[in-house]
C-alpha cells in the first residue's frame, strides 16, 4: 500500500471505531430533546389555569418521571458504552464528569426539597424554584464540559440554557413549562442535528483531505 492508502485505511478504520463507540452526542441530546418537549408540553398543557387541561396534572406528572428516568438510564448506557476500552486521563475525566451531574443534582433536589418544607413559599414560586436552578445548573456544567473538552458548541448550548433558565422565571407559571419545552428541548434538538451533521461530515472530510 502506498502512504496516502494507508493513512486512507487509518481514517477509515478510526472513523468506523468511533461511530461503533456512539462517541459522538447527537443521541444522548436527542433522547434528552424527546423527554424535555413531551414531557414538560404535557405538563403546560395540563396546568389547571387552562380552561381545559389535557389531562390531570398527576398524570402528566408521571409521564415526565418515566420520560426523565428513561433518558437517565440510556445517559448512563451512554456513557459506559462510549468509555469502553479507554484507559488513563481521558477515562478518569470522563468518569468525574459524570459523576459531577449525579452530585449536583442531588444536592440540588435536596435544597429545593429543605427550601419547600419551610413552608415559606406558594406553589407558583416553588415552580419557578424549580425550574430556573435546573435549568441553571444544567447550563453551568455544559459550560464545564465545553471548557474541559474545549468544544465551542457545547460551551454556547449552556450559555443557552441559563438564557432559558432566566427566561422562565421571568415569564412566571404556567409559561415557564412551555420555556422548558421550547427553549430548553428545543436547545437539545437543535444541539443534537448540529452534532448529528457534525459527526457525519467529519469522517468523509477527514479521509479526503488525506
Amino acid at each position: 500500500m502506498t502512504a496516502a492508502e494507508s493513512l486512507n485505511l487509518i481514517a477509515r478504520q478510526n472513523e468506523r471505531t468511533r461511530r461503533e463507540l456512539g462517541a459522538g452526542p447527537a443521541r444522548l441530546l436527542g433522547v434528552w430533546a424527546l423527554a424535555w418537549l413531551v414531557g414538560w408540553a404535557l405538563v403546560f398543557l395540563s396546568d389547571p389555569s387552562h380552561a381545559r387541561p389535557l389531562m390531570p396534572g398527576w398524570l402528566s406528572g408521571v409521564v415526565v418521571a418515566v420520560l426523565f428516568v428513561s433518558a437517565i438510564a440510556y445517559s448512563i448506557y451512554y456513557g459506559s458504552r462510549i468509555n469502553r476500552g479507554i484507559r488513563g486521563p481521558s477515562r478518569r475525566i470522563g468518569a468525574m464528569y459524570g459523576w459531577s451531574w449525579m452530585i449536583s443534582f442531588a444536592a440540588l433536589c435536596l435544597i429545593n426539597i429543605s427550601v419547600m418544607n419551610a413552608g415559606v413559599l406558594d406553589p407558583h414560586t416553588i415552580s419557578l424554584l424549580w425550574s430556573g436552578t435546573s435549568l441553571l445548573l444544567t447550563g453551568v456544567l455544559y459550560l464545564a464540559g465545553g471548557m474541559l473538552w474545549q468544544d465551542k458548541l457545547q460551551y454556547g448550548f449552556g450559555v443557552w440554557i441559563i438564557v432559558s433558565g432566566g427566561a422562565s422565571v421571568l415569564v412566571g407559571v404556567p409559561g415557564n413549562f412551555l420555556v422548558l419545552c421550547l427553549a430548553g428541548g428545543g436547545g437539545f434538538l437543535v444541539a443534537s442535528l448540529v452534532y448529528f451533521v457534525r459527526e457525519r461530515r467529519r469522517g468523509p472530510t477527514r479521509a479526503a483531505e488525506r
